[in-house]
């Protein structure tokens, strides 16, 4: 099963963050819960945590990159 990794809303008026920094590379294994993804917003850093165990499946926004609220960032390969 795939897990999507997503950008959360932690503001009302949140719309999008930048990545700063992953933690983890494709192909390497996850915890649910333990940070996955720095991203900045206009007011704040916060990690992302993993959604779920697995694999690290796709990154789909580097480095650099802005994503908005709800958006798809990467997906974890569970065994379930």
């Amino acid at each position: 099963m795939v897990v999507d990794v997503t950008v959360p809303k932690w503001g009302l008026t949140m719309k999008e963050a930048e990545i700063v920094k992953w933690y983890k590379n494709e192909g390497e294994r996850v915890e649910k819960g333990e940070p996955l993804v720095q991203v900045m917003t206009e007011k704040i850093t916060n990690d992302i945590e993993a959604p779920a165990s697995g694999i690290l499946k796709t990154i789909m926004k580097k480095k650099g990159d802005s994503a908005e609220v709800a958006e798809k960032i990467a997906e974890i390969e569970t065994n379930e």
